[in-house]
C-alpha cells in the first residue's frame, strides 16, 4: 500500500504567542478537511518544534516521503534561501518535495473579503469601499509586484479602489494608503491585513489602520486557507513528469 507523504507545514514562528495559537488552529482545520492525512508543524524561529526537530523525528519513525510547505503569503527570502537551506540539511532518508507558498490564489482573496464581511462590510458596500490590501513587506521585489497585482486584479471585482500597503520594508505605509483612499473620494476605507496569523508586523498594520472606518482581521484559519494549504500539497505531491528528451 502507497502511504501519502506527510505534511510538514512550517511557519516563521514569533515570540507573540498568538501567532503559534493561530498557526495550530489553521493545521487543525486542515487536518478536519483531509481525515486521515498526517499534519505536522515546524517553526523557522522562536517556536517549538523546530523544522530540523521535526524533521529528524519523522525520518527515526521510518517516514520516507515529505512535503514542505511554506507557510507564507509570497515568494521572497525565507522561501528561496531560509527554508531550502533548512530541507538540505534534513536526514538523507527523507525525500522532500517543498511546496509553493499560499499566494496569489483567488482563494485567498475570497478569504480577504470573508474577513472584511466579518468585519461588518456587506458585498452592498463594495462599490462605495477603498480597501487597503496591507502586508507585511518585503526588500523583494518579486513579492512586492505580486501584492500589487493582487491589489490591481482585486480592485476590478467591484470595489471603489484597491491600494497596497506595506508593514516594514516598502511603502506606502497602511496611515498613507487609508489617507490615499479617504482623497479620492471613497465613502468608507476598509483596512484588509494580507497576513497569516497577529503579531508584531499585523500589530503595526492595525495601529495604520486607526483612521480607517473598518479593519478585517488576519486570514488566520479561514476555511479557504486550508483549501489552498491542501492546493499545494496536492500539487508537490505529484511527480512533475520529465520532458520528453530530457
Amino acid at each position: 500500500m502507497t502511504s501519502r507523504p506527510v505534511l510538514l507545514v512550517i511557519a516563521h514562528g514569533s515570540r507573540d504567542p498568538r501567532h503559534a495559537a493561530t498557526v495550530h488552529a489553521l493545521v487543525r482545520r486542515v487536518r478536519a478537511r483531509r481525515p486521515g492525512l498526517r499534519v505536522e508543524t515546524g517553526f523557522l524561529d522562536f517556536n517549538i518544534p523546530s523544522v530540523p526537530g521535526v524533521l529528524e523525528s519523522l525520518a527515526a519513525e521510518g517516514v520516507r516521503d515529505v512535503v514542505a510547505l511554506p507557510l507564507l503569503l509570497t515568494r521572497a527570502f525565507h522561501a528561496k534561501a531560509d527554508i531550502p537551506a533548512v530541507l538540505r540539511d534534513a536526514p538523507a532518508r527523507l525525500r522532500i518535495r517543498q511546496a509553493e507558498v499560499l499566494g496569489p490564489s483567488p482563494l485567498l482573496t475570497a478569504a480577504l473579503e470573508r474577513r472584511l464581511y466579518e468585519a461588518g462590510l456587506t458585498p452592498a458596500d463594495k462599490s462605495s469601499t477603498g480597501v487597503v490590501l496591507a502586508s507585511a513587506g518585503s526588500t523583494d521585489p518579486e513579492a512586492i509586484a505580486v501584492i500589487a497585482e493582487i491589489a490591481r486584479e482585486w480592485r476590478h471585482t467591484g470595489w471603489c479602489a484597491v491600494r497596497p500597503a506595506f508593514a516594514s520594508a516598502s511603502l506606502p505605509r497602511t496611515e498613507d494608503a487609508v489617507r490615499a483612499l479617504r482623497a479620492l473620494g471613497c465613502a468608507r476605507v476598509a483596512v484588509a491585513p494580507y497576513v497569516l496569523a497577529p503579531g508584531f508586523l499585523p500589530d503595526r498594520i492595525a495601529r495604520g489602520a486607526a483612521e480607517a472606518d473598518v479593519l478585517a482581521d488576519v486570514l488566520g484559519p479561514a476555511p479557504e486557507v486550508a483549501r489552498v494549504l491542501l492546493e499545494r500539497y496536492d500539487a508537490a505531491r505529484v511527480p512533475v513528469p520529465a520532458a520528453l528528451g530530457a
